[in-house]
């Protein structure tokens, strides 16, 4: 089947998932966009509490760090044709003692690889987070987050690990300042490079 049959309906089904209802607190409420032309894939965590109740990815602080860090419109980063966000768990997981829980594991075994595999065109994934970066760059698993981003160009120019754009890793961010220094300029020039690549003849307007 095309991917712009098959994607449709994996999205309606993802919506409609109960899959791990009975664990989430809030109840399922499955947050993500995507495309086939899609050029460029957010793989982050979980949505929290604010984008449980709105139901937008990244309509948070984190989104607007995350954003800032793309150097990309608030219009292009909702555009599933440009920008596909896929989090490891598609719902709010609750509060944990200290920050969130971890995203379901649930949600990645049963729609991660189905749902990738309807992207062909993606030219450049982000993947924010320990939880994704275990999935995405298995090779990485021995070393910690801090290490995975500095270690940055080994996965370029196709994948980057990026740090949470939480504002609770304002500690982090000032504690390793070459990142917004050295990583956060490639970032966007990758980021300018995937919008403007034509896609079926047409070259998106960035």
């Amino acid at each position: 089947m095309p991917h712009s049959l098959r994607l449709p309906t994996l999205l309606n089904e993802v919506r409609q998932c109960t899959i791990c209802a009975a664990q989430l607190p809030q109840g399922p409420r499955p947050v993500l966009q995507a495309a086939p032309s899609a050029r460029i894939l957010i793989a982050g965590q979980a949505p929290g509490r604010q984008v449980h109740a709105s139901g937008v990815p990244f309509h948070d602080a984190s989104g607007k760090r995350l954003r800032e860090w793309m150097d990309i419109r608030v219009d292009q980063f909702y555009d599933p044709e440009l920008v596909a966000i896929l989090p490891m768990g598609f719902c709010y997981p609750g509060a944990g003692s200290s920050g969130d829980l971890p995203p379901r594991p649930e949600c990645a075994r049963h729609w991660r690889e189905p749902l990738l595999r309807t992207l062909p065109s993606i030219e450049l994934t982000l993947v924010i987070g320990q939880y994704a970066m275990a999935w995405h760059l298995p090779g990485e698993s021995t070393k910690n987050v801090t290490d995975t981003v500095r270690d940055w160009r080994a996965h370029w120019p196709a994948v980057l690990p990026l740090p949470h754009p939480s504002p609770r890793n304002n500690i982090w961010l000032k504690a390793n300042p070459w990142f917004e220094q050295e990583v956060v300029p490639e970032l966007q020039a990758r980021v300018r490079a995937a919008l403007e690549h034509p896609v079926d003849g047409f070259t998106h307007r960035s």
